[in-house]
């Protein structure tokens, strides 16, 4: 179940670390509980660990592979289920709009390559008007960050976007030695929901996003530092926002004002 595709040895470039234990791939397929009326995305199904549980339900299953030597065993191993596709390309380029041909709402599963994974998230939280949910194995420090609360050292830029798009929720970590070749770091699951109504419908998200990058500039300055030039002490005032604090203190809702303010770009 581990390990459909032979010897191939994995390649530092494409960020692969090959997911070989069966429990953990087990309790992943729980978490995912894919169903036949599903439409899966799985991101990067490497030597197929996962795949094997997920065509096993009977779902649509789109997969996308960089790694043109993995293939041939992916295709050898799945063609046989008559709803597995399988297309060569990257992430980060593909055009997840383009596998929709009914109402069905994609759900993206994946062992993100590190080297990708926050803007291949970014990129995904675009998509999330097409999207029923995603499951994905990040290291744990994105998951973490993912998941952060304001206050904490871990909020910033990613949570923040993150969580006016979907629910977040950790759901269990992944030890090193689950791996082959074991990453230097932690792993761990995360699960990302889409608001099924938008919680604030009249913000505009690229003016959000170019504020949070901007309160986040220099983590340790506060906002009057981060926003100099650009909103003064009045400006905060109106939106009820000491201009001494810092963007790590801030709620979601508190960007979402900062965002709607004249100054802001």
């Amino acid at each position: 179940m581990a390990n459909n595709t032979g010897g191939h040895a994995p390649r530092k470039r494409f960020g692969q670390n090959f997911l070989q234990d069966d429990g953990v791939i087990q309790a992943i397929a729980r978490a995912i509980s894919a169903d036949k009326d599903d439409h899966i995305v799985e991101i990067g199904p490497g030597q197929g660990a996962l795949t094997e549980s997920l065509v096993t339900s009977g779902c649509q299953l789109d997969a996308i592979e960089l790694d043109r030597d993995l293939t041939t065993g992916l295709l050898a191993a799945f063609s046989i289920h008559p709803r597995f596709t399988l297309h060569t390309g990257d992430a980060l380029k593909f055009n997840y709009a383009a596998l929709r041909a009914d109402d069905t709402p994609l759900r993206v599963v994946g062992n993100l390559p590190y080297n990708i994974s926050t803007p291949l998230i970014f990129k995904l939280l675009e998509n999330t008007a097409i999207i029923g949910d995603m499951h994905f194995m990040l290291q744990r420090e994105v998951v973490t960050r993912l998941a952060a609360q304001p206050g904490s050292k871990d909020w910033g830029r990613l949570g923040v976007m993150a969580q006016f798009y979907c629910d977040v929720s950790h759901l269990f970590d992944v030890p090193p030695e689950a791996f082959f070749p074991p990453p230097k770091v932690q792993s761990a699951i995360v699960r990302l929901i889409p608001h099924a109504t938008p919680p604030y419908p009249d913000c505009d998200v690229v003016r959000l996003g170019k504020t949070v990058q901007m309160a986040f500039a220099q983590r340790r300055k506060t906002l009057r530092n981060n926003f100099k030039g650009v909103l003064d002490d009045e400006a905060f005032a109106s939106v009820d926002i000491a201009p001494t604090a810092r963007a790590e203190t801030l709620h979601l809702e508190q960007f979402v004002a900062l965002s709607q303010l004249p100054r802001i770009l």
